[in-house]
C-alpha cells in the first residue's frame, strides 16, 4: 500500500484536522507516514497545502515528487486546480466547491468549476452546505474528508476512530458532530464516483 496525498486549503479550513486524521489512522493500522510542513500564510487566510505520505514500506522524503500523487483533497475549489501539477494521471482530485474568495482576482466560479469537471477522476462537492445541513457548519472539512475516503485503502472505521481519537478532549458533542459529517461525505462520494 503506498498513497501519497497533497491536502490543500486555505488558513482556517482544517486541513491539519483532515491530516492528523489519516495519520492517526494510518499510524493505527502499522503504516509509515510522513509529512511534509505545511506551507502558506495560514494565519492569514492564504494558500496552505501540505504532503501526507502513507506506506506498508519506509518512506525516503516528506515529499511528493511532481506527477506521482495519488490525490488532491482540498477544501477549496481553486487550491485544488493550483496543485494539479503535482496529480498522477491516475490520480483522484476531491474538492470543495464552496470558495473562499480572500483575492480581489479570484476567477469566475463556474470556470473553476468547469475545470474540475473536465478531470477524469474527481468528487465535487459544496462540503459546507453538506455540514449546514445536517447542523455542523463547521465541520465541512471532515465533509471532504469522508467523499475521499473511499479512495485512502483506509477503513471507514479507522477514519471514525482516529476522529474521535483526535476530537475527544473537545466531548463527545464534537466527536458526533465531525464524524457525522465525516459519514455524510462517504455517502457523497459512493454515489457519485
Amino acid at each position: 500500500m503506498k498513497k501519497d496525498i497533497i491536502l490543500a486549503g486555505v488558513g482556517g479550513q482544517g486541513i491539519l484536522s483532515i491530516a492528523a486524521t489519516i495519520g492517526l489512522a494510518a499510524v493505527d493500522m502499522g503504516l509509515f507516514l510522513k509529512q511534509a510542513e505545511v506551507h502558506g500564510m495560514s494565519q492569514r487566510g492564504g494558500d496552505v497545502q501540505s504532503h501526507l505520505r502513507l506506506s506498508d514500506k519506509d518512506i525516503a522524503s516528506d515529499l511528493i515528487p511532481f506527477g506521482k500523487a495519488d490525490m488532491i483533497i482540498s477544501v477549496e475549489p481553486m487550491e485544488s486546480l493550483r496543485y494539479l501539477p503535482m496529480l498522477s494521471s491516475e490520480g483522484w482530485v476531491i474538492t470543495n466547491t464552496k470558495p473562499f474568495i480572500n483575492i480581489t482576482n479570484y476567477p469566475d466560479k463556474d470556470t473553476l468549476l468547469k475545470e474540475i469537471d473536465s478531470l477524469p477522476r474527481h468528487i465535487a462537492l459544496d462540503a459546507d452546505k453538506i455540514a449546514r445541513e445536517i447542523g455542523s457548519a463547521k465541520s465541512a472539512n471532515m465533509v471532504v474528508l469522508g467523499a475521499s475516503a473511499p479512495f485512502l485503502e483506509i477503513s471507514v472505521e479507522n477514519l471514525e476512530k482516529s476522529i474521535g481519537n483526535l476530537f475527544k478532549r473537545k466531548g463527545e458533542a464534537i466527536i458526533n458532530a465531525n464524524i457525522k459529517a465525516f459519514r455524510a461525505g462517504v455517502e457523497f462520494a459512493q454515489e457519485h464516483k
